[in-house]
C-alpha cells in the first residue's frame, strides 16, 4: 500500500465533507493555497507539522490521515508489517524528503498517539527551518547519533537516549553531522 497516495485523497475527502474550500483550509491551518492543494493531489506529503495543523482544522486526528483499519482493541504490529512506509519531506514547501515512517498502529482506531520507526537519511543540510505544532513528542534513537533543535537549544542525543519535549515549541529532528539513524518516535496531538 502507498500510503503517502491515500493521505491526500483522505484530506480532500474531508475538506469537502466539512465543505471547507482549500483557501478556507489553508488560512485556518496558516498554511499556503498552494501547499494545500499540492497535498491533496499526492505532489507533496509533508512535514508532521502541518498535516497536524490540517487535521485541527478538519476537526480529526492526525492517524485518521493514516488509518486503514478499525481495530478497536490492542492492534499488534509485526516486524514484516512495517514495510510500508511514509516519507514526509522536511520542508513542506520543498520536495527533498529526509524521514521515511514505518507506522506501528495504522490498525488501531481512536488513538491519541501515532507511534513510528524512522529512518533518518543521511543530509548535509545545515539550515533547518524549525516547525510547531500542539501536542508532545517522544523519542529514543536506535541507531546512529540525532540533533534535536528545540527552541533556541540544541541536545545531541546518541543510540539508547531519548527525550520527551512539548511540540508547540519551534522543533526540529535531524541527524546530527550528516550521518544515518533511526529513531522510534511517539507523536502525541489533541483532537
Amino acid at each position: 500500500m502507498d500510503t503517502s497516495k491515500i493521505v491526500g485523497e483522505k484530506i480532500r475527502g474531508l475538506r469537502e465533507a466539512k465543505a471547507i474550500t482549500t483557501e478556507e483550509l489553508a488560512e485556518r491551518s496558516g498554511l499556503a493555497v498552494e501547499q494545500v492543494e499540492r497535498i491533496e493531489n499526492n505532489i507533496d506529503l509533508p512535514s508532521l507539522a502541518p498535516l497536524i495543523k490540517i487535521a485541527r482544522v478538519l476537526g480529526v486526528r492526525l492517524g485518521t490521515f493514516l488509518d486503514d483499519n478499525n481495530e478497536i482493541g490492542p492492534a499488534v504490529c509485526r516486524k514484516q508489517d512495517t514495510s510500508d512506509t511514509i516519507s514526509f519531506s522536511n520542508n513542506a514547501t520543498q520536495s527533498r524528503k529526509h524521514m521515511i515512517y514505518h507506522s506501528l498502529s495504522k490498525s488501531k482506531a481512536d488513538r491519541h498517539m501515532e507511534p513510528f520507526i524512522i529512518d533518518v537519511a543521511p543530509s548535509e543540510e545545515t539550515h533547518f527551518i524549525l516547525s510547531s505544532h500542539e501536542g508532545e513528542e517522544f523519542i529514543m534513537v536506535m541507531e546512529g547519533t540525532m540533533e534535536i533543535s528545540y527552541g533556541k537549544n540544541k541536545y545531541i542525543l546518541e543510540e539508547g537516549d531519548s527525550i520527551y519535549y512539548d511540540s508547540i515549541v519551534p522543533h526540529h529532528v535531524h541527524a546530527f553531522e550528516g550521518k544515518a539513524a533511526k529513531i522510534l518516535a511517539v507523536v502525541y496531538t489533541p483532537v
